[in-house]
């Protein structure tokens, strides 16, 4: 069967994915009622995935989507190796099959490219149901990072994952452009949201750490690219919240910096407003919730000119990137906070719920073109 394509991520630049979102504001959703979300990434893991599987499902209600999850809480699990926080599922194809027959769902969506992911594939396929694919994690990167497995052999089996269904929902321009040139098609645009409430410049105040603070927030781990970071010669301090595999290894390597650990959302936004600098390490991330929570809470943000940074302050409005993180750091305590905090507000939930939707119907669509 031959699929229309859904975008051109050649020619989708900023501006197109600003003018999607736009376009949106006034649509009315006629599409799929029950929506079973499949993924291998879910709670207890904090990440942004299920970060925003979670506020997607809370905006969906609004416009009378019903979202159903399978995932490895159903299930028991065993511990990724290298990465023993994941948790695969333990499963038969035959299980997942019958569980997605249950959901009685008008439309799926395969989260992750797991076992879980796998199957629902597999299912769809043999069923000629349609499916949706979202493109959060450069595995490739993260399987090089941790085994001598060549980036392009897992490239080659993404795309083929991926291909295979009504289109790829993708976070930034830049992913959508680095994607198409590895064949990967049907690519669709679905940026994030941050709440701009609870993350907010009020509640900047005074942290027991010399300044300059420079903040680093998310997974302690080594795709994350943490000694970027904490090798910097920088004036005041380096403070890190997460947790991850690399937490205690990190921790007695750098006894100068501030290892925080895991802190619960509201004294989160706290430190968020009160740092003077989000420093962003990774080079592997698609889009970087935290950088949005950063700028929501009005602190400036500093990055390598990669995917998620590049997108959403490589113009220099509200932030720095540079390819020297330590220039791009100091050069960010001179960013306006009020900018910081204007470039957090183009991303909504609202916004992020209608692109998603809207992908969805065009995906289904497509089937007849």
């Amino acid at each position: 069967m031959r699929h229309a394509r859904i975008s051109a991520p050649i020619s989708a630049d900023t501006a197109s994915f600003e003018k999607a979102s736009d376009r949106l504001a006034a649509t009315r959703w006629d599409g799929p009622r029950r929506i079973l979300m499949v993924t291998d990434a879910w709670r207890p893991q904090v990440n942004g995935v299920v970060h925003t599987l979670e506020r997607l499902t809370e905006t969906l209600k609004t416009f009378g989507v019903e979202t159903r999850f399978l995932t490895p809480n159903l299930f028991r699990t065993l511990p990724m190796p290298t990465y023993p926080d994941i948790r695969l599922a333990l499963t038969t194809p035959g299980r997942v099959h019958r569980l997605i027959e249950e959901s009685r769902a008008d439309h799926v969506h395969i989260v992750t490219e797991g076992p879980l992911g796998l199957m629902a594939r597999r299912f769809c396929l043999a069923r000629k149901q349609p499916f949706t694919t979202s493109y959060h994690t450069r595995f490739p990167e993260y399987v090089t990072a941790r085994l001598p497995i060549p980036e392009d052999w897992t490239y080659r089996w993404l795309r083929d994952f991926h291909n295979s269904g009504q289109g790829t929902m993708v976070a930034t321009p830049s992913m959508a452009r680095d994607l198409e040139a590895r064949g990967f098609d049907k690519l669709q645009p679905w940026t994030r949201g941050v709440d701009v409430e609870h993350f907010n410049p009020g509640k900047r105040g005074e942290l027991d750490f010399p300044r300059p603070i420079f903040l680093c927030v998310g997974r302690v781990a080594v795709e994350k690219n943490l000694p970027a970071f904490l090798d910097l010669d920088l004036p005041g301090s380096k403070v890190v919240v997460g947790e991850g595999p690399e937490f205690e290894r990190l921790k007695a390597r750098y006894p100068d910096a501030h290892f925080l650990g895991h802190r619960p959302n509201n004294e989160l936004a706290r430190i968020y407003a009160s740092a003077d600098v989000f420093v962003f390490p990774s080079r592997t991330d698609t889009f970087g919730n935290v950088i949005i929570e950063a700028l929501a809470s009005g602190t400036p943000v500093a990055g390598f000119p990669v995917t998620g940074p590049i997108d959403i302050v490589g113009d220099g409005f509200g932030g720095v990137v540079s390819e020297d993180l330590k220039l791009a750091a100091l050069t960010a305590l001179d960013v306006d906070r009020d900018a910081a905090r204007e470039r957090a507000m183009r991303y909504t939930w609202k916004a992020c719920a209608e692109m998603y939707i809207d992908n969805v119907r065009a995906a289904r669509a497509s089937l007849a073109a």
